[in-house]
């Protein structure tokens, strides 16, 4: 297998922390998103989408998503359990990824995209015709980011972990969305202490450098 990786990117990072909570060693490929490698003729041969990461299998089939990619290996390897056990566990976390995807997510990729002139035609990641900018997303990602990081300050009032007393792949969610958040200029505020205090636990983790 081949995981085509990209360094800085959020979405391979989640790929590469759920990896390395579960000491799963993969060969990768890093693809260059800052030259366009992902839109090249032969990236796009083997992945369509032009996306990353990509997790090629030993027949040629390639899997997309993070979260497809990381559940593939759940299933090779259950221990630890990162997406829950009993089926409870199991809906706390996807219910809180898909929350995380939607409003934190994607309140980070509406002001980079939205708010940056390097990503002028490229609103939307991946091999798609030329996109433009709607500047106002980004005061829409604004409103966005406040209200998420308030909903998840309250859930971690009263639980360790996002998903409940069990670190999950929606903490990995979480953790990649807040830091790519900030590198869109949505930080954290102040007042979000419970949030501050997981923060520093998920990041203490030696995960959370890979």
């Amino acid at each position: 297998m081949k995981l085509y990786d990209a360094g800085w990117a959020p979405s391979p990072r989640r790929v590469r922390i759920f990896l390395a909570e579960k000491a799963i060693q993969v060969e990768r490929v890093a693809i260059d998103l800052r030259t366009g490698e992902q839109l090249g003729e032969a990236y796009l041969a083997r992945v369509p989408r032009g996306v990353v990461p990509a997790l090629e299998l030993d027949d040629g089939e390639i899997i997309t998503e993070s979260a497809a990619i990381c559940r593939f290996f759940e299933v090779l390897h259950p221990d630890p359990p990162l997406f829950g056990v009993r089926p409870v566990e199991i809906a706390r976390v996807e219910s809180w990824v898909r929350r995380i995807d939607a409003e934190g997510y994607a309140a980070g990729v509406y002001a980079f995209r939205n708010g940056h002139a390097a990503f002028a035609g490229k609103a939307l990641p991946g091999h798609w015709p030329a996109i433009a900018q709607i500047p106002e997303l980004v005061e829409r990602a604004r409103v966005m980011w406040r209200g998420f990081v308030a909903a998840l300050d309250r859930q971690l009032e009263t639980e360790e972990w996002v998903a409940g007393d069990r670190y999950s792949y929606a903490d990995i969610v979480a953790l990649t969305t807040i830091d790519f958040a900030e590198r869109a200029k949505l930080p954290l505020p102040d007042d979000a202490v419970h949030l501050a205090r997981w923060r520093a636990a998920v990041t203490a983790r030696p995960s959370a450098d890979a």
